[in-house]
């Protein structure tokens, strides 16, 4: 069968997972009374709930007797290891741009990270159905994002549609007819070359591999794009790693292709197809899958490094062991070392004394997505503030400095502005104002980053909008301020009492309610002064026979502050942690004990 291989890129929200439903349904990939979800493909839970792609999946659906594999990446910056790897699977990619947003920072790193492999774009103006939607405004931008990356004349010369994903039509022009996705197929077969490596069906059989799953059932499986010859079931094969060393021998015992949003197994697989096999126990990510003949592993491309790094610990809290099942630091480990090989962008290392684990990786929402997921498969951790990696080339020192795109009313410009270029130490490279909104455009150091998204949505009054991309390195940028506030802690244990809450909130704003568990050492609010606080939230009211009128009515609290996991992971300073568990989220001191915290105050003083 004639071949294509696709991959859907854009940058977050720009509506590349609706647009895949479509073409699903609009190929005939589902039955008419079938009931799909929207958003088929983000099947994690984590996906759905965030409304973002975290996994890259592949599905295919046929037209004109011509199979599309299409892959469908992560818009995220945090999750670009995903779109590195599946990027040299395919001979085309459709490049997705909101018409009202035009091109934003993760359109500018697929779009580079596309471009760099010689790959030729269709470029779809989605979501011109939007009131605000301005097509030619954001056709004219895109042409500018290309040659802004060194395109070739053949890519700058980019086939355009006009679209809207969740009606389900694209056409060639703004005010066509807007039935139906055919137009966007036929482009498909038109522009899109069929895989070159067809030719090689005849030679050994070799495979990169790109992305790593399990199945109950099967156990390890890898998937990636067949570079030659012909693999049927049964067959034995041999997984190289990139050195060039042999990983393993096995016997493959299941191929599996994608056909709409399942996978099916087939007798054999060709040349240009990706499909995934199982039955190897220790190959992984950028292993090359060949015959025993092959010596020479496929070149995997090197994966952006990481810039963050989070300690991720076992629970010591007094409360540890009440609500997970997994505690112990090796079982913590295996975790982290099985994520480490699924995903290429993590790096793990012990530390010394065995308890607690460097992770690094891309960003905080990565971070935050694995933590998460840990915490909702029974793990309890605790969680340090995340570091900036820091780079030494000779004597000088390297951080890493995103790109940071946003959009705010013009109202709040100014202070956004302040912010970031003040003690954040930022470098404003575009302001542009329209129809009331400013779009700021600046390069800011990471650790100027960490834990600024909270207290932008402050200034912003919740209605900014903030994209970054990790852009590159830069000379040291000196001292950056941290959390200005101190906290309260709590000096007992035991059940938070309300009257106590209630005489503390004039101290600052508090994170728990009354009968909340709480323990010596444990955060229990932001104190409004510099300092930090020991406050003890489980003093009652002295009982009397006297009763005064209107006094010893119910007390009323003002509603706790709950913050989410990567608002806490950036708040902490560093003698600070965050207690993960599956039902619960506490600030702690690194240091229970407050003599302990005294002496290591002197000590560092």
């Amino acid at each position: 069968m004639d071949l294509r291989n696709i991959a859907i890129i854009a940058h977050v929200d720009h509506g590349k997972t609706t647009l895949v439903d479509q073409l699903l349904k609009q190929s005939g990939a589902f039955r008419d009374n079938q009931e799909i979800a929207e958003r088929a493909l983000d099947s994690h839970d984590l996906e759905r709930e965030r409304g973002i792609t975290i996994l890259a999946k592949a599905t295919s659906v046929e037209w004109k007797g011509v199979r599309i594999n299409i892959v469908d990446t992560p818009g995220h910056a945090d999750f670009g290891g995903e779109v590195e790897r599946i990027l040299s699977m395919v001979d085309g990619v459709v490049l997705l741009v909101d018409a009202a947003e035009g091109p934003m920072p993760q359109t500018k790193f697929v779009t580079a990270k596309a471009l760099a492999l010689g790959l030729r774009p269709i470029v779809v103006l989605n979501k011109v159905d939007k009131p605000e939607a301005e097509a030619d405004r954001a056709h004219d931008a895109v042409f500018d994002l290309f040659a802004a990356l060194d395109a070739d004349e053949a890519q700058l010369d980019f086939p355009t549609l006009y679209a809207s994903g969740r009606a389900g039509w694209a056409d060639t022009a703004l005010d066509g007819p807007r039935a139906g996705l055919d137009a966007l197929f036929d482009l498909i077969l038109a522009h899109v070359p069929p895989p070159a490596v067809i030719a090689n069906r005849d030679a050994p059989f070799r495979m990169l591999a790109t992305t790593l799953g399990a199945d109950p059932f099967l156990g390890r499986i890898l998937t990636g794009r067949v570079e030659a010859g012909t693999l049927k079931t049964g067959t034995t094969l041999q997984a190289l790693s990139r050195e060039g060393a042999r990983v393993e021998s096995f016997r493959v015992s299941k191929i599996l292709a994608f056909r709409g949003l399942g996978q099916q197994p087939i007798d054999a697989a060709e040349a240009g197809d990706i499909v995934a096999i199982a039955g190897m126990s220790k190959a992984t990510v950028a292993d090359t899958l060949a015959d025993p003949a092959i010596d020479r592993p496929i070149p995997a491309r090197p994966i952006d490094p990481p810039t963050i790094s989070v300690t991720f610990g076992i629970n010591d809290s007094p409360l540890a062991g009440r609500d997970g099942k997994k505690v112990q630091s090796r079982v913590i480990r295996e975790r982290l070392m099985k994520e480490a090989e699924s995903n290429v962008a993590i790096e793990v290392t012990d530390t010394p004394g065995g308890e607690a684990f460097e992770v690094a990786g891309r960003g905080e929402l990565q971070m935050g997505v694995l933590i998460e997921t840990m915490r909702r498969e029974g793990f309890e951790l605790s969680i340090a503030r995340p570091r900036v990696l820091i780079r030494k080339e000779g004597n000088e020192r390297l951080e890493p400095v995103e790109e940071v795109t946003i959009d705010v009313d013009d109202d709040f410009a100014g202070a956004v502005i302040e912010k970031l270029t003040g003690p954040r130490r930022g470098e404003l490279l575009e302001m542009r104002q329209q129809a009331g909104k400013t779009r700021i455009v600046a390069h800011v150091p990471a650790r100027g980053l960490i834990g600024y998204y909270g207290e932008f949505l402050t200034d912003t009054r919740g209605t900014g909008v903030l994209n970054r991309v990790f852009h590159g390195w830069t000379a040291w940028k000196g001292a950056i301020p941290g959390r200005r506030a101190g906290v309260l802690i709590s000096m007992e244990d035991g059940a938070a009492v309300a009257y106590a809450l209630w005489n503390l909130e004039e101290r600052g704003r508090l994170f728990i309610g009354p009968q909340e568990a709480v323990y010596r050492g444990m955060i229990i609010g932001e104190h409004s002064r510099e300092t930090d606080l020991e406050v003890n939230p489980l003093k009652g009211k002295k009982l009397t026979n006297i009763r005064a009128s209107g006094s010893d009515e119910a007390v009323r609290l003002t509603p706790p502050v709950r913050m989410s996991l990567e608002q806490a992971i950036a708040w902490i300073d560093d003698d600070e942690l965050v207690e993960v568990t599956p039902n619960a989220i506490r600030l702690r001191k690194r240091l229970l004990d407050p003599h302990e915290r005294k002496r290591q105050a002197r000590a560092a003083g």
